[in-house]
């Protein structure tokens, strides 16, 4: 059996260090860990799912693709899939929202110590990944936009280390902000012309919600201004 995984995952695949053992949190069927393994990428996996549903469908595919000796699926919330002896470095959390990802690690930041490297993909209010990384002694190594489908995702990759952000790179992100890819240009000069587009069928009496627009539009032309 070889997996056939999106665009999205081969990009999440790119962040993960050779030779490591991985925990995927709601493990997309086993997907990620399957195609990382096939390709001699990793050592073992753990992969987590939270529903029956989609735990049934990772140990199928995972038993299709022979790799029971090396992928365990748990059944199991969050992190509770993750135990002290399992020897895990890697953590993967790609594929809901960035509030659910950091809930997910405020319920589990007890079994973080040991982890050298979280690489999460929310697929939005990637703000509030960022915040809670900084707030827990956390800081992003690098992030990545990619796009599939027409659609913009964000890969974040943190490790263990203090880094304090502000509103602005919480909300932007601090790597994003030093490096300013063909990405993340894209995807704020989209959401720029959107609000752009919504402001300007605000009436002109609506002072109050024409003033919030008009901040957060400053504050996208501020990110992707060209500091060259």
């Amino acid at each position: 059996m070889e997996t056939n995984i999106s665009q999205r995952l081969l990009d999440v695949a790119d962040f993960i260090p050779q030779g490591v053992k991985l925990l995927d949190v709601g493990s997309d069927h086993g997907y990620l860990p399957i195609y990382l393994l096939q390709a001699g990428l990793i050592s073992s996996a753990i992969a987590g799912e939270v529903v029956q549903g989609p735990y049934q469908s990772a140990l199928a595919n995972v038993a299709e693709a022979g790799l029971d000796k090396q992928i365990q699926v748990r059944l199991a919330d969050g992190l509770e899939a993750l135990e002290p002896s399992d020897g895990v470095t890697t953590l993967a959390i790609c594929g809901m929202g960035g509030r659910l990802i950091a809930d997910i690690l405020a319920a589990g930041e007890d079994k973080l110590s040991g982890l050298e490297r979280l690489v999460l993909q929310p697929n939005n209010r990637e703000d509030d990944v960022r915040a809670w990384l900084s707030d827990h002694g956390f800081r992003i190594k690098a992030e990545k936009v990619m796009s599939e489908k027409g659609k913009f995702y964000e890969i974040i990759v943190a490790q263990p280390g203090q880094e304090i952000l502000n509103d602005f790179q919480q909300r932007f992100g601090p790597r994003h902000l030093e490096v300013k890819s063909p990405g993340f240009m894209a995807k704020w000069q989209r959401e720029l012309g959107k609000l752009e587009g919504a402001l300007s069928k605000i009436p002109q009496d609506n002072q109050g919600d024409r003033q919030a627009l008009e901040q957060r539009i400053q504050a996208i032309k501020e990110a992707i201004k060209d500091e060259g």
